[in-house]
């Protein structure tokens, strides 16, 4: 029996996009079986974990003094350490119904342009996680895969992944990445930009939540058809009582712009550092992207505009990443081609 078959036999065996807003985990045979928020709440008093995922997004904002929700993940890598192996460890229990004598063998999705401290980072969280073999794969790759792309032909293939930590951008041709370039602006940067600015225009303070409702609800890249507005509630910064004020859809533009730019600018690098012949299967086939801050309304107008290129959306944009490394746990080959390791 070859490795890639003893490998595929293996029903334990993970698939894990460990983003910055979400992990995914997909289980060979079963799909997807888990998408939660990449969030842990902890005691400081002795460091246990009082909730994980969802549970413990609800709790951001609203915990005791005691009790601090962490976000382990910062621009698509880690941040904390510790946090990060017990969010995993809870997962991929969760993943496996409790089970706890399960070592798995880990395929995880990372940025493209992680250093080789923050991806030994990311193999070590891995295998104290009790992972018994664990691959890297970039996401910008995955999310192609993911897509139904093919990655395979001698063609150039050009994917945007705008995740919640990073936007990842790359064309790929034979299994290969030809050029890649990731930023560490997506879509949480862009519920920074929103809080910033009805801090600094109406002087009052919001959460993340909040902001990330905004964005939703009114956030856009291009002026709408019909202007949205909302209300959103807050604590005024200079009598500290809580206020409730109305923006509009154009407020929230005025707010993302500067983070929009920074999109649209590494899509024209990648373009501009692309070679010939793959730049024209690119025209022939346009750009398709990915992830949940692509959902970001008319950003993929923007860069049509900007780029003169067809653009289309994934069918399922936020799952791409996950789905894509998940179809690595039964080819073996394709992830000998394309595994970081």
């Amino acid at each position: 029996m070859t490795f890639g078959s003893l490998f595929s036999i293996f029903s334990s065996d993970l698939a894990i996009d460990l983003g910055t807003a979400n992990t995914c985990i997909f289980a060979r045979g079963k799909g997807v079986v888990l998408s939660e928020p990449s969030i842990v709440a902890i005691d400081r008093r002795d460091g246990s974990v009082q909730a994980v995922g969802a549970e413990a997004k609800r709790m951001i904002g609203r915990t005791p003094g005691d009790i601090i929700a962490i976000k382990p993940m910062k621009d698509g890598v880690i941040a904390d350490f510790e946090v990060t192996e017990k969010m995993l460890t809870y997962f991929i229990r969760k993943a496996h119904n409790r089970s706890v004598w399960v070592r798995p063998r880990i395929i995880v999705g990372v940025p493209s342009e992680i250093t080789q401290v923050e991806r030994r980072a990311v193999k070590d969280s891995a295998y104290r996680a009790k992972a018994s073999e664990v691959y890297l794969v970039e996401e910008a790759m995955a999310a192609a895969i993911g897509a139904g792309m093919p990655i395979t032909e001698p063609a150039g293939n050009m994917i945007i992944d705008v995740g919640g930590g990073t936007t990842d951008i790359a064309v790929i041709s034979l299994a290969g990445v030809v050029y890649s370039k990731a930023v560490r602006v997506a879509g949480n940067e862009m519920d920074d930009a929103i809080m910033q600015y009805i801090r600094k225009k109406y002087s009052l303070l919001i959460g993340e939540r909040t902001a990330e409702r905004i964005k939703i609800e009114i956030g856009s890249a291009t002026p709408l058809d019909e202007p949205r507005t909302m209300e959103i509630k807050g604590r005024h910064l200079v009598d500290g009582i809580p206020r409730t004020i109305t923006v509009g859809d154009e407020e929230i533009r005025e707010a993302l712009v500067e983070k929009v730019n920074v999109i649209v600018d590494a899509v024209r690098v990648t373009l501009e550092q692309t070679p010939p012949e793959l730049s024209a299967d690119i025209v022939d086939r346009g750009i398709v992207m990915t992830g949940g801050g692509a959902l970001l309304r008319n950003l993929d107008k923007r860069l049509r505009d900007d780029t003169g290129l067809c653009l289309e959306m994934a069918e399922d944009p936020l799952s791409c990443v996950v789905l894509g490394v998940g179809k690595m746990l039964s080819d073996f080959e394709l992830l000998r081609k394309i595994s970081r390791n």
